[in-house]
């Protein structure tokens, strides 16, 4: 009986002990799962608030005509690339990554992630219209203005297995104002001109934050060349680099060569056909008009605010700028918010451009700089009718 007792004793400890590692491992998960949920990227804390969701009667009247609508959900896709990497680099699963979160409310579908063969990391997606979860909720058409796929391509992490390459492309714009030497930009280029001969160049937009955007700049601009026009939506874009400043430097120079050439007697030169320079760069590029979303407060994109003739302003003035109008052929949709003095991180940030309370002031643009960037696409071919696939 004795020997009956000690069995059941022990038998019972080892129950307790087991359920109590049962118990802790849940505790584990529970506070795991918490963290996941708490996240400060999780889509529910830190995503767009008051979003309407897609649904059946988008197809009469659709959600994705309305500009802050589309601003939004691009900038969300946008986040999901950047999230895309910290999961990868956090070594999350399928059940608890953070980046599905940010296309799956919107009917999309990640279909490809292109990554940076130089230290693996993720730097762009692309993004599809999601059809069967489209039917899910009785959505039977894709709704008017809703691209059919999106390259996103986000901008520089600054962790530590993404931050050499990152900066190196960072400081490649910043000396040459030109990316093409980077093996991200050969990656881009071909992803946005496989989808646009996959789906046609009018189902297809190209949005990139930061050196993102600056990629997707110079990756459109490219396959506008090539007589194929993308929707483009760029979000805090680079304008400040060596080559701009000494080209700046050069402008002074010169405006005040004309000035003593107008104090000298008998001055008969010819005059420089600027002015037809400026008619020939908007004529030409008026078939591909980027989107820019520019933040006065951040010193990376504020100089896409100089007006084409203006002598270039010190940057400390930056905050009173409005945006330029003109009556000339656009060259780019220029998107300015001016909130005031702000931190450059919350200035320079993508989540503001999701942000309820944003104000902006749009304005059709012929900037110094934009026009000087799409230079090259004054003498085009005309554009590509790409079939229009649905």
């Amino acid at each position: 009986m004795g020997k009956m007792n000690a069995e059941e004793m022990k038998s019972e400890v080892l129950q307790v002990v087991e359920e109590g590692g049962k118990r802790n491992q849940d505790c584990e998960n529970q506070m795991v799962e918490s963290s996941d949920v708490q996240h400060p990227y999780a889509f529910h804390v830190s995503g767009p608030r008051n979003v309407p969701s897609i649904n059946w009667r988008d197809i009469i009247n659709s959600t994705w005509k309305d500009a802050k609508y589309k601003r939004t959900v691009i900038a969300c896709f946008i986040q999901a690339v950047y999230l895309l990497e910290l999961d990868r680099q956090e070594n999350r699963t399928a059940e608890n990554a953070l980046a599905p979160k940010w296309w799956t409310p919107f009917k999309y579908r990640l279909v490809k992630t292109l990554i940076d063969e130089r230290d693996g990391s993720i730097f762009g997606a692309i993004l599809e219209w999601d059809r069967a979860a489209a039917l899910s909720d009785f959505i039977l058409l894709r709704p008017s203005g809703a691209p059919r796929a999106v390259l996103a391509l986000r901008g520089t992490i600054l962790k530590s297995q993404t931050i050499r390459r990152d900066i190196e492309d960072d400081l490649r714009f910043l000396a040459w104002e030109s990316l093409k030497g980077s093996v991200r930009f050969s990656c881009a280029f071909n992803a946005l001109k496989l989808i646009s001969e996959k789906y046609g160049s009018s189902n297809v937009c190209v949005a990139g934050h930061s050196l993102g955007a600056g990629f997707a700049l110079q990756v459109g601009k490219s396959l506008a060349k090539q007589g194929i026009f993308v929707e483009a939506h760029l979000f805090n874009p680079p304008s400040v680099s060596l080559a701009s400043s000494l080209r700046n430097m050069g402008e002074k120079a010169e405006i005040m060569w004309k000035r003593v050439k107008a104090m000298l007697p008998s001055s008969f030169d010819a005059p420089v056909n600027g002015d037809e320079e400026t008619k020939n760069i908007t004529l030409g590029s008026k078939q591909w008009v980027p989107h820019l979303y520019v933040n006065n407060s951040d010193y990376i994109c504020c100089y896409y605010t100089d007006p084409i003739g203006a002598e270039s302003s010190n940057g400390a003035e930056k905050e009173n700028v409005k945006p330029p109008q003109t009556n000339t052929p656009c060259s780019a949709k220029l998107f300015v918010f001016s909130k005031g003095k702000q931190k450059f991180l919350e200035a320079h940030g993508l989540e503001q451009w999701w942000s309820d309370d944003l104000e902006l002031q749009m304005a059709v643009s012929n900037s110094k700089l934009i026009s000087r960037q799409l230079k090259s696409l004054r003498s085009l071919p005309p554009p590509q009718q790409s079939p229009s696939k649905s």
